[in-house]
């Protein structure tokens, strides 16, 4: 009898981010990706969500390595938070552990990670686990698919992927060596990316898009140009310096991150174009705008991101006026479709005219739909079949999908966060909520679960707060002095006037009521009743719900 091997899930199965998966055997433990997802407006406050990696911690002395499948922050923007407590190699294309690199040394991790670069094709022995690197095309540069070699046979990870077949770079995803692996030895467990699982047919290629910036290029003449797209997206990077160089343009870029993934893309010969074909942004002033073309960070409208301030007129070295076209070349990731829409108001706001997704077919997936998904199951033809990388929705389709190509129903599994499957000599089962898989929130330096603090803090900016301040002599059983009551984000001031005397008046009635009819009365005693009256007034006088803060102060 070969050893168990068990497939713990982490996070990304549910969520869109937070990738990160742990494979056991004996008494080792690969982790597979490290990401974070980044919080909506529904976590204000939070930076980031990690995954539930108290699983790893707790088995600190069996890991063996993290494979890096590529570099989006889903997949490897949660390795600095791994590294502070588990010193671990990483493995990964040159350029993932590039991305990797600059976010591992500014957490100050530097020295507890090995990053050990693999190449497309490139066979690694990772403790017990025979690992292979094959090449796929994705929305950055370095993707692979994984396949695992363990005593249960071969698991392959799809890696977030689409089929293209005309990649800008060249680089296509290698079916022929999946369906030759396929045939033998064989594929026990595919898990694939399910994020366009309910799309059908197929992704348009990265190169349709080069010619869509090529048009318009031309219909901009004499305006600057200020495209804006993910920073890791070299394959779009590459498309838009060429189309601006064809344009007689030359290209700054605008925002951090854009400026250090362009200068390792050319350092690690991904991104082609000469030395003067780019000028420093700050050398940009006095230059007539039909000769610039500006590539910037901020296409998500992020906070302090570069176009958004750009947007706000708040930008150190971009003024967005009349003379500006601004190119979104993305689509906005679901929940950020309203504040996109408001910082392309802002930009209209300024004279800028904007091109996006929603006019001109100026952007494409890099995920696979459903026709890419069933050529993916087609070569690899896996005896079992675990969908990954989604929302529940996603996860549901891509299963269905599996159903519909043939595979049995008792052979596609449907797993969660938190969710662990086991395959075993017979085969695999699913042993659901193994570990928590709860949603670790990063409030700055504070990273934990929510315990409660964001209902407040929702609370807080719908509806506001009411502090009501009361102070009893317990020894007496008397109020000492009048309660007073403010308020913050519940009402006007005009409004709220006359409502905080009328609740101070009521709060003293109650709580000298309470101390003349209750003996031994304390502190939490008075509070639930001022809590209790405070509440009671605002909601009958307002209609709302402001979060009351009842605050008892003994007399000295």
């Amino acid at each position: 009898m070969a050893d168990d091997v068990r497939v713990t899930f982490l996070g990304g199965l549910g969520d869109i981010g937070r990738n990160c998966a742990a494979i056991e055997t004996g008494d080792s433990l690969l982790l597979l990706d490290c990401g974070q997802m980044f919080a909506g407006d529904d976590r204000p406050g939070v930076d980031s969500v990690l995954p539930d990696l108290s699983y790893v911690y707790e088995r600190a002395s069996k890991v063996v390595g993290c494979i890096a499948t590529h570099g989006h922050e889903d997949h490897v923007g949660a390795l600095s938070h791994l590294l502070s407590r588990i010193p671990c190699d990483i493995y990964g294309t040159p350029f993932t552990l590039g991305l990797a690199r600059r976010r591992i040394v500014e957490s100050g991790n530097g020295d507890r990670a090995r990053l050990i670069p693999v190449g497309d094709g490139d066979r690694l022995r990772i403790g017990p686990f025979d690992c292979e690197f094959i090449p796929v095309t994705h929305s950055v540069p370095g993707g692979v698919i994984t396949a695992i070699g363990t005593p249960q046979g071969i698991l392959l990870h799809s890696c977030d992927f689409k089929l293209d077949f005309f990649p800008v770079d060249g680089r296509r995803t290698d079916l022929a060596r999946i369906g030759a692996m396929s045939v033998d030895p064989g594929i026990r467990l595919l898990m694939a990316d399910s994020t366009n699982a309910e799309q059908p047919g197929s992704s348009r290629s990265e190169s349709d898009i080069g010619p869509v910036l090529a048009g318009v290029f031309a219909a901009n003449a004499g305006r600057r140009i200020v495209a804006a797209c993910f920073s890791s997206h070299l394959h779009r990077v590459q498309q838009i310096v060429s189309a601006a160089i064809a344009d007689g343009r030359r290209v700054a870029t605008l925002g951090l991150s854009m400026k250090k993934n362009v200068a390792l893309g050319r350092e690690l010969g991904l991104l082609r174009a000469p030395d003067s074909a780019f000028v420093d942004i700050a050398d940009t002033v006095g230059m007539e705008p039909g000769e610039l073309c500006v590539i910037s960070t901020g296409s998500q409208a992020e906070q302090r991101s570069s176009l958004a301030s750009a947007a706000a007129g708040d930008s150190r070295w971009i003024d967005i006026g009349p003379d500006d076209t601004v190119v979104l070349s993305s689509n906005p990731i679901p929940g950020n479709e309203a504040r996109v829409s408001r910082m392309i108001n802002d930009l209209i706001e300024r004279g800028a005219r904007v091109a996006h997704s929603g006019e001109i077919e100026i952007h494409t997936s890099g995920h696979g739909r459903q026709d890419e998904l069933a050529a993916l199951h087609q070569a690899v033809s896996p005896e079992w079949f675990v969908p990954v990388h989604g929302e529940l929705r996603h996860l549901r389709a891509h299963a269905a999908l599996a159903r519909r190509l043939g595979m049995p129903a008792e052979r596609v599994l449907l797993a969660r966060d938190g969710d662990q499957v086991v395959l075993r000599d017979d085969g695999l089962r699913i042993e659901p909520a193994t570990c928590a898989g709860d949603h670790v929130l990063v409030h700055g330096p504070f990273t934990g679960s929510d315990r409660g603090v964001l209902g407040e803090r929702v609370i807080l900016g719908a509806q506001g707060v009411v502090v009501a301040t009361v102070v009893v002599d317990f020894d007496a059983g008397a109020v000492d002095g009048e309660p007073r009551v403010t308020s913050r984000g519940w009402l006007d001031e005009d409004d709220a006037d006359p409502l905080e005397v009328e609740m101070e008046e009521a709060i003293g009635r109650a709580v000298r009521d309470l101390l003349s009819q209750e003996p031994g009365v304390d502190p939490v005693d008075v509070r639930r009743v001022v809590r209790r009256t405070a509440g009671t007034l605002v909601a009958n006088r307002s209609q709302r719900r402001p979060m009351i803060v009842p605050v008892v102060v003994p007399s000295t």
